[in-house]
């Protein structure tokens, strides 16, 4: 009997798998569809690329760090340092990495010049 019960629940359990994947999928189907019809997946792909593309900027690298074109290589690596450590300390996780992540645009900035070529 026992055996019996474990059957038709692990048959009801496979059946009803099938039946929620199937749904699933058609409901998937039927929001693309509406999504398509009013232009929201055109404009959520656009958004999604724009995120997923966003590389900061020279200007922006330098208005995190405080520097400009004529900048040493040494005074950038000097900010960097300074910021990274305060934000290490007391700051924000999300202020460090924005500042590492100017220090390596300026990176591959200094890195693309012939003059002044910081050090990997």
């Amino acid at each position: 009997m026992l055996q019996w019960a474990a059957k038709i629940l692990a048959n009801l359990i496979v059946m009803g798998s099938g039946i929620l994947a199937r749904a699933v999928v058609q409901a998937y189907r039927q929001a693309l569809s509406n999504a398509a019809k009013s232009g929201v997946t055109h404009e959520t792909l656009q958004n999604a690329v724009r995120r997923g593309g966003k590389v900061m900027t020279e200007q922006e690298a330098r208005l995190i760090l405080g520097v400009s074109e004529e900048t040493a290589w040494e005074e950038i690596l000097k900010k960097y340092e300074i910021l990274f450590e305060k934000n290490a300390k007391n700051g924000s996780f999300y202020l460090q990495s924005k500042v590492h992540r100017a220090k390596e645009c300026l990176e591959s900035v200094y890195q693309g010049k012939a003059e002044g070529s910081p050090p990997s």
